[in-house]
């Protein structure tokens, strides 16, 4: 028998390194970027063609590379950084591993242009497929221009894998952020498809975040600074009130390197224990600054995992360091012992003689038996305010409430009720026979949370917030599947502006928001403009532009916790972001259509998370707590 072990083609190898290094365009975009940073370039241009499927082009005046250097460059495990094995546990520079360029090259068609300062000429290299198709003199201006194109074009299986171009463009921009701040000393810019979205100076830490997310963020910044012997510690947190329900504003750079760390993340998320619910995240940007040899970046082949040699220290280190921080800026809260405020408010700066006592003025000839007994109050004037209100604030689907519900009662019985909606009484716990008894003040609300209703076989419970968000969540996916969902036009158009990555994804959710009922276009840079909300959702104490930045808060969370549907969350984002919160007050009449709404849903029983929104208590059950 032959032998049957050989070795791989150089072509083949850097295939299969491909898959580990460059796994999607953003990867691609970081070596490059990476590569720029190693160069000594403070200049760097990123352009963007087709989310990075047709082009990614990096500019840089850096170093440039010598007719020698640009073609070793290409060849696997050719580094600049790295000379012996001690030199793994002294890195400083970005990249040491020399696959990076190798790979890109046997998975697309590269053309690289680079010229040293000192050098006349520039070089001209083509290859395609890890094949090199030219290289010549050209003229080139100082540093390196590096085009890929047509990314995993001879690896049809890997493009098909590719999600939508808005998707992909988000992982660029990620990309992007991350070396751009932890870089601020370098001027960066980037263009997609034509379209200038991030242009950045030169700047302070501080003001480079500022342009990254928005100039709103130059008000929620502390700053954290800690020197130790084992570590240098700088950067900035975000302040409690902003703290998000998704991630994505946590960053974390040992030696100017973007990490993933749970265990330093955890570190932090303590220090905002006491301030933060357990769903939010806060914003931080935080340096760490370490001895080389103290740890090892080369576990894995996108290095953004790293080895501590001390992690508990670090950890200590940095969890103290947030704390103090929020503390120093007065953000934890404290309490003043040298003062009691609780009278200060009763305190008055005027003489006893100028305080006039309280009196009552009534009239003495005044005789309640005499005349006619007034006319009773109307008490359907009270239901049909409070029905109005509800109506407009949380939406009633469009239909009426009679002025009379003397037969209210009567919408509850199980003979009127259509197959779903007595599958739903059903599944709640009620017999047969259990009916809402028509009485007028049979509904009570408990802590402004929960409504109590009287069913024949006990009690019923329904927590108000689950149920709402119950009823809309269906009506919005209703809007979505049928593109019907109705607009109210706001009398002064609000414009909304976003970061870069959430302005891709409002872009690629722009018809399924228009569908739940929302007006919105895209105007200028990174800005969009609300001139209508959905009907469901009245016009009362709406704040348009905080409604629709919690839309795409919402549907981040959901995608990222649950991998939902597109349309599946943004229903859930909208109809959590939209219902009525739990210590709202509610009349009768807005209890008795929410019930009704509730049992009109194919779903009733369980809310948009899965909990239960519908409790029963037998009356036997209540026996036994009362010993009978």
């Amino acid at each position: 028998m032959s032998d049957i072990i050989q070795l791989l083609p150089d072509s083949v190898a850097n295939q299969i390194a491909a898959g580990e290094v460059v796994q999607r365009p953003a990867s691609a975009v970081k070596e490059l970027l990476e590569n720029a940073i190693d160069a000594g370039a403070n200049k760097i241009q990123l352009i963007v063609k087709d989310a990075g499927k047709a082009l990614i082009q990096v500019i840089d005046n850096g170093c440039g590379m010598s007719i020698t250097d640009a073609r070793m460059c290409f060849e696997r495990h050719a580094t600049s950084k790295v000379r012996k094995a001690e030199d793994l546990f002294a890195i400083r520079t970005m990249g040491f591993r020399g696959e990076a360029m190798a790979s890109i090259a046997a998975i697309a068609q590269v053309e690289m242009k680079t010229r040293r300062h000192e050098d006349e000429v520039g070089t001209l290299i083509e290859i395609e497929g890890a094949t090199f198709i030219k290289q010549e003199p050209v003229a080139a201006a100082e540093g390196t221009s590096i085009s890929i194109k047509n990314l995993f074009y001879n690896t049809p299986a890997r493009r098909n894998f590719l999600k939508s171009n808005p998707a992909e463009m988000r992982h660029i921009i990620d990309e992007f952020q991350r070396v751009a701040m932890a870089n601020p000393a370098i001027g960066f810019s980037l263009h997609h498809d034509g379209v200038e979205i991030y242009r950045l100076p030169a700047s302070a830490l501080k003001q480079r975040i500022v342009h990254l997310f928005g100039n709103n963020y130059n008000q929620r910044l502390i700053p954290v600074e800690e020197d130790t012997s084992i570590i240098n510690l700088k950067g900035f947190i975000g302040k409690p009130e902003f703290a998000k329900k998704t991630r994505g504003e946590q960053f974390f750079f040992v030696n100017n390197r973007f990490i993933k760390d749970p265990y330093l993340n955890h570190a932090v998320n303590r220090a905002y224990e006491e301030l933060l619910p357990d769903d939010n995240f806060p914003l931080y940007v935080l340096f760490i600054d370490i001895d080389p040899a103290k740890i090892d970046v080369n576990v894995h082949p996108t290095k953004t995992e790293i080895k501590y040699l001390d992690e508990k220290s670090i950890y200590a280190i940095l969890h103290s360091a947030v704390k103090r921080s929020l503390g120093r800026f007065n953000i934890s809260p404290t309490i003043d012992f040298d003062q009691e405020t609780g009278f200060s408010s009763m305190i008055t700066h005027k003489a006893p003689e100028e305080i006039v006592p309280p009196s009552i003025s009534f009239n003495p000839d005044f005789n309640p038996f005499a005349g006619d007994k007034p006319a009773p109050r109307d008490s359907s004037y009270s239901q049909d305010t409070s029905y109005a209100s509800f109506s407009k604030s949380y939406g009633s689907g469009g239909g009426k409430m009679p002025t009379s519900t003397k037969n209210w009662g009567s919408l509850y019985e199980i003979a009127n009720h259509s197959p779903a909606q007595q599958s739903a009484l059903e599944l709640a716990g009620t017999e047969a026979d259990d009916q809402f008894v028509p009485v007028q003040k049979q509904l009570m609300q408990l802590h402004n949370r929960y409504i109590i209703s009287q069913i024949k076989s006990g009690l019923m419970l329904i927590d108000q917030q689950s149920a709402h968000e119950r009823v809309l969540y269906e009506r919005f996916i209703l809007h979505l599947e049928d593109r019907k969902g109705a607009s109210q036009q706001s009398l002064f158009p609000q414009t909304v502006t976003l970061s870069p990555n959430d302005y891709e994804l409002a872009k690629s959710l722009l018809e399924d928001i228009k569908s739940l009922g929302f007006e919105v276009r895209e105007f200028g840079k990174n800005t969009l403009v609300i001139e209508g909300i959905p009907v469901d959702l009245g016009s009362n104490n709406i704040n348009e532009t905080q409604l629709f930045e919690h839309l795409i808060e919402g549907f981040k969370n959901s995608q990222q916790e649950l991998k939902l549907d597109k349309r599946d969350a943004l229903a859930r984002s909208m109809a959590r972001n939209s219902a009525i919160k739990s210590g709202t007050v509610l009349g009768q009449v807005e209890m008795n259509m929410l019930i009704e709404q509730l049992f009109a849903c194919k779903t009733p029983n369980f809310s948009i998370s899965g909990k239960p929104v519908i409790q029963t208590i037998g009356l036997t059950e209540l026996d036994k707590k009362f010993d009978k």
